[in-house]
């Protein structure tokens, strides 16, 4: 399974009509639109769970294209590394 972000949504987008978009290259498994907590607006962004295969083909597909005026940038997401905690000398 794998996170893909997503970029440069119009503020007119709903989660049905991006996860309508991504459902074409696969099963979404998880889908979270960033929105204003005052209008509920799209805040331009998205992250999406997909099976490898899948996310990978949606990507190669759909970065780049345009919705309602915008270009979405889409890309895998990378995992964050855990930080190192060095003790502090005694």
């Amino acid at each position: 399974m794998l996170t893909i972000a997503v970029r440069g949504l119009p503020r007119s987008a709903t989660e049905k009509q991006v996860e309508s978009i991504f459902e074409e290259h696969g099963r979404v498994h998880e889908l979270r639109m960033a929105r204003d907590i005052f209008s509920g607006h799209c805040k331009g962004m998205a992250r999406l769970r997909m099976e490898g295969h899948e996310a990978r083909d949606a990507v190669d597909s759909l970065d780049g294209k345009m919705l309602d005026g915008s270009h979405l940038k889409v890309r895998i997401q990378r995992k964050k590394k855990t930080p190192r905690y060095r003790s502090a000398p005694i």
